[in-house]
């Protein structure tokens, strides 16, 4: 099912240390870059790269000191060879180039002892150094570790600079906002700005609450939320999101929600949480770190101690070399952390895109998506109906009708009661209606005058046995049937509009090879007519949401992985249902961001195969670095078995591939899916 969470109460307990160490050094290198900006906002691009340089020189001082060490002495040794250079100056001097690089290693060796990880990476890197520089290989000893620091710090960059990215967001969302107060415009941190209150929004500014438009109108950019930069009107009364820029003119908004409640704050806490929902290759991966490292270690003693009675000409120190060296090729780091980066590009490229995916679980599931199902209104259509004509019986007071369904409607949040509200006007508040029902996927009833008036499809008219002279299947256009004090009174017709790449979002599935079908409890013959100009594979009309169910269960049946695509809450059934629930309008309503594991923020169809596309490549990239690491270690620690392979094969086995491994996952941010 889609929502099992795969990441346990036991996952941390799962989790490499040398992984949590990363991701704390990440963390803590974006904490005290945006510590800085913060405090200096006034230069922000300025004050960003300075304290970002200086951030980076802080991660390689100790590299740096032991470099610089380890050539000196490298150097006095081979080249300018003083009388003076003795040997306990020699190894004094390669001590002293391990000590900045080493003691952070072994420390972390001696943390992973103490909570029972006993092969962790820092005990095999430590045990390897240790052992070079038991046998005098003083200089190779120092070079692992230093190159082994430095590919950490690399590995730190890479994940703080993904982890920046999927955070990017952060820097939509302004932490202070102008706020009228007593006739006066002041700033206010916009975390004690209050519901209610009036924000000033000048042109260029961007709102840092949730809020109403007081103005006429005003002109915003909505890409942090949507991804697309796409000007968009409001007016007075509409609905504006935090993150949105103001355009043009000065615009007055009303605070409706508080600062952390505002959606792109709710947004934040989805991305931010991505990371916490690990993909099944992570977890397999993390599992086999923990048995295959031990196998490794055993594998090593082996080496080193078997020889003894097979080897003609056995020497210690000859064996244990090739011993050492298996220890440093095994180290799992390549995997452990360049798997994980990998669906964090992948996480955040689709938030680039405004695709938010709430777990790296999910971008495995959409990349196997076959089968696209998708609910009509909203997602095919823009679900912004308009009353296309009124057919009355001329026996009944036609304004006195409508003005009846058009109380009744206002109970109702479906497209189609806005769409008769805005034909029909105003309230009449004079009109009192009593016992009002809604008829789940048939309709509306209610008492007024003590007579009974019913608003929905025909479905409804024959379930309260009202009959009507006319065929339902001839009328092409959603319809409305009425009826009042049991006599049929007539229909109104309501038309929806098509969006204008759903035609070629369907293309797109079909060349991906993904299936596609159409669910909607509307009439089949608009079913049929969106279904035909889009060539959806099947499309069917008329269901209720049990028949939703039925639907999809028979299209699981056939063993094929599905997508469900919809509003997330009217077809929560179907979302909880099916493989991954994708959500349009993630602007629309906060139950969608909880229901969906997918969002897609601007209701663009488009974004359906984009997100397959990410998920696929996502999954391409992750598989190529598992490819590339246990090919490299198994030729590597072949050679090093055989003799063959010095310590510096060893280091590129593990610190080499390592870093190639993270290339290949940053990667994965900068892919054209277009």
């Amino acid at each position: 099912m889609a929502h099992q969470h795969l990441y346990d109460s036991n996952g941390k307990q799962m989790c490499c240390l040398r992984e949590e160490k990363i991701l704390a050094q990440a963390e803590a290198h974006n904490h005290k870059l945006q510590q800085h900006n913060h405090s200096h906002h006034h230069d922000h691009d300025h004050s960003h790269h300075h304290d970002e340089d200086g951030s980076v020189v802080r991660l390689f001082f100790p590299a740096i000191v032991s470099f610089v060490v380890l050539i000196t002495v490298l150097f006095l040794q081979h080249i300018y060879q003083p009388s003076w250079f003795t040997f306990p100056i020699k190894l004094s001097g390669y001590l002293l180039a391990f000590v900045p690089v080493g003691i952070p290693v072994i420390k972390d060796a001696w943390q992973s002892i103490k909570v029972g990880e006993w092969f962790s990476e820092f005990t095999l890197m430590t045990i390897a150094t240790l052992g070079a520089f038991f046998i005098g290989e003083y200089p190779e000893a120092v070079a692992v570790m230093l190159f082994y620091s430095i590919g950490e710090v690399f590995q730190t960059m890479a994940v703080s600079k993904a982890k920046r990215n999927i955070k990017s967001l952060l820097d939509q969302r302004p932490d202070v906002a102008t706020v009228i107060r007593d006739g006066q415009a002041v700033n206010v941190e916009a975390k004690h700005v209050q519901i209610g209150e009036t924000i000033q929004l000048k042109p260029g500014e961007k709102l840092a609450l949730d809020g109403i438009v007081l103005s006429d109108s005003g002109a915003f950019n909505t890409s942090s939320l949507t991804g697309e930069s796409r000007p968009d009107t409001k007016y007075k009364g509409e609905e504006v999101l935090a993150g949105m820029l103001n355009l043009n003119k000065v615009t007055l908004v009303k605070v409706s929600k508080i600062y952390s409640d505002s959606k792109l704050s709710k947004i934040l806490e989805l991305v931010q949480d991505a990371t916490k929902q690990k993909a099944p290759t992570e977890l397999f991966v993390r599992k086999f770190a923990k048995i295959y490292t031990p196998i490794v270690v055993a594998l090593a003693v082996a080496l080193c101690l078997l020889p003894y009675f097979f080897v003609a000409n056995y020497v210690f120190d000859e064996w244990l070399y090739r011993a050492l060296i298996f220890l440093v090729i095994s180290c799992p780091c390549a995997l452990v952390i360049s798997i994980p980066l990998g669906y964090f590009g992948g996480i955040g490229a689709a938030s680039r895109h405004g695709i938010l995916v709430k777990g790296s679980n999910f971008l495995d599931i959409i990349a196997q998506t076959q089968h696209v199902v998708m609910d009509k209104t909203g997602t095919m259509t823009e679900g912004v109906f308009k009353v296309q004509e009124v057919v009355f019986n001329s026996d009944f007071d036609q304004d006195y009708i409508l003005k009846i369904v058009n109380i009744l409607e206002h109970h109702s949040t479906h497209p189609i009661a806005t769409a008769i509200h805005e034909y029909i006007g105003e309230l009449d508040i004079s009109i009192a209606l009593k016992d009002i029902e809604e008829i789940s996927g048939h309709g509306l009833r209610a008492i007024v005058d003590e007579k009974e008036i019913l608003a929905g499809n025909f479905k409804l008219m024959d379930k309260f046995g009202i009959l009507y002279p006319i065929q339902p299947s001839e009328i092409v256009n959603t319809t409305i049937a009425v009826a009042y004090d049991s006599k049929f009174v007539g229909y109104i017709t309501i038309a929806d509009q098509i969006k204008e790449d759903a035609l070629s979002t369907i293309q797109k599935l079909h060349t991906m090879g993904v299936k596609t079908t159409m669910l909607s409890g509307d009439k089949s013959t608009v079913v049929k007519l969106v279904g035909e100009t889009l060539g959806i594979d099947y499309y069917y009309g008329d269901l209720l949401p049990d028949d939703k169910v039925k639907k999809v269960k028979e299209i699981k049946i056939s063993g094929e992985s599905v997508a469900f695509v919809g509003d997330g809450i009217n077809d929560a059934p179907v979302v909880a249902l099916s493989d991954v629930g994708i959500a349009m309008g993630g602007l629309g309503s906060d139950g969608t961001i909880e229901v969906a594991d997918i969002v897609i923020q601007d209701d663009r169809p488009s974004k359906i195969p984009l997100a397959i596309k990410i998920g696929k490549s996502t999954r391409q990239v992750v598989w190529q670095n598992i490819a590339l690491a246990f090919g490299v270690k198994a030729i590597v620690l072949i050679l090093g078995a055989g003799g063959v392979a010095t310590m510096w094969e060893a280091v590129f086995a593990d610190v080499g591939v390592a870093l190639l491994a993270i290339l290949n996952a940053i990667r994965i941010q900068r892919m054209n899916f277009d």
